[in-house]
């Protein structure tokens, strides 16, 4: 017949017991209470991290690529139809499109901002899709049917506040480019081209909406001073993001050998390092400074052990006059920790779920979008965090039993029994 150990049963008697000191009974509920605090504060502080990190992410990856390839030279892709065909057959890319990116200064009502002008292919069904859902005014699908007097582009909802400018209204764009065609030119040469606004989108990141505008790739690529309207970088987008780096070499290795010119590539883990470096480091230094917090937190079971054990000493001399060996008065303290350890730390993740779920629910963590371009952050707590953050609160609270469990172990019967 299975026998229960003895220590498990008077460890779980004494947790259910209600027969304590005042002094034990407040200093077990701060135990428990400042462990749920902690391990709650930490699923809240990596949720608003990894949130953070998602949302910028989401948003940045909506605007650029996975994979971009710009030649070596300052020309266009003369070949980039051929190019885009073999890229589009390597396995894991799952699209490739011509593009371009031209610094320029758009001035209208006697004002002036800087801007990005981002050139669109007509068959760039993924960029038309995202701008389609992210418009607040005016269609996309007018940058190819509009009437030619004009360059017709769709620019940031913050750009077009910023400059007074609504659907219909018209402006000018200043790009200072190379110009390769004339003879004794300037190298920087201004280029100057009449733009008229067809629509108006809000990407929910302050540097796409205060900044960018869209407009037609051949008209993009002349203001970027290619007169041939060719693109001067292809954008490639993956089956799973996170292959950027393995498939960097193969597609730009593919691309040179379809167009017999140089390339550069850059993945967009490259090119947002900085930024997502920094992130990383605030995580894992907040998740360091909680986890502090926690330990502190932790130690009133120290506390609380270390008074029941003066309540108890009858009856561990008691159970060490039965025989009961060191080890067995230790377990049934340990064990009596980890019970207070193990419901501070369930109480935290369900604090910290509730937390999460409530701030997501009424949108409660609101930023300035001018400082930390999102407006908004979305808690996302993960599994393994969640586990993480219970499994710290547990393993302290074991650790901080093992001085009052030596400490009980050590009674003596003859010496307590003398002081009744």
């Amino acid at each position: 017949m299975l026998q229960f150990p003895y220590e498990i049963f008077l460890a779980l008697r004494y947790l259910r017991s209600g027969k304590r000191r005042r002094a034990a009974r407040v200093t077990t509920a701060t135990a428990v209470l400042g462990i749920a605090c902690g391990v709650a504060a930490l699923i809240v502080a990596t949720a608003t991290a990894n949130g953070f990190r998602k949302e910028l992410q989401d948003k940045i990856l909506r605007g650029t690529a996975h994979l971009t390839l710009t030649t070596q030279s300052a020309a266009g892709i003369t070949d980039w139809q051929n190019v885009i065909a073999r890229l589009r057959s390597v396995e894991g890319v799952r699209d490739a499109r011509p593009t371009t990116y031209t610094g320029a200064l758009i001035v209208a009502g006697g004002g002036g901002s800087y801007t990005v002008v981002r050139g669109v292919a007509p068959n760039d069904n993924s960029t038309m899709e995202e701008l389609r859902r992210t418009l607040i005014a005016g269609t996309g699908e007018t940058l190819f049917t509009e009437t030619r007097d004009a360059m017709p582009v769709v620019i940031g909802a913050e750009l077009a506040a910023q400059m007074d400018l609504r659907v219909g209204d018209e402006a000018h764009l200043i790009a200072a480019s190379s110009n390769n065609n004339q003879i004794n030119a300037s190298p920087f040469a201004p280029r100057t081209q009449a733009a008229r606004i067809t629509g108006i989108f809000r990407a929910g990141l302050h540097e796409y909406d205060a900044a960018w505008i869209y407009a037609p790739l051949t008209d993009a690529a002349r203001l970027d001073g290619h007169a041939d309207g060719a693109p001067s970088l292809i954008s490639v987008e993956l089956d799973d993001l996170d292959d950027a780096p393995r498939l960097a070499a193969l597609i730009r290795t593919t691309a040179e050998e379809a167009s017999g010119t140089g390339f550069n590539i850059v993945t967009w883990q490259k090119a947002n390092a900085g930024l997502f470096a920094a992130l990383e480091l605030e995580r894992r230094t907040v998740a360091f400074i909680i986890t502090l917090i926690t330990f502190i937190a932790t130690l009133n079971i120290l506390t609380t052990l270390t008074l029941l054990v003066v309540e108890r000493r009858s009856h561990i001399a008691i159970l060490r006059a039965m025989g009961a060996r060191t080890s067995s008065i230790m377990l049934i303290f340990i064990i009596e920790g980890a019970g207070f350890g193990a419901a501070g730390a369930m109480s935290g993740a369900g604090l910290g779920l509730v937390s999460c779920w409530t701030a997501n629910r009424f949108q409660l963590v609101s930023l300035p979008a001018d400082v930390y371009s999102i407006s908004y952050v979305p808690l996302a707590p993960r599994v393994a965090d969640v586990l993480i953050a219970v499994g710290i609160a547990f393993i302290i609270s074991i650790l901080a039993t093992l001085y009052p469990a030596r400490t009980a172990a050590r009674i003596r019967p003859s010496q307590t029994m003398k002081e009744y």
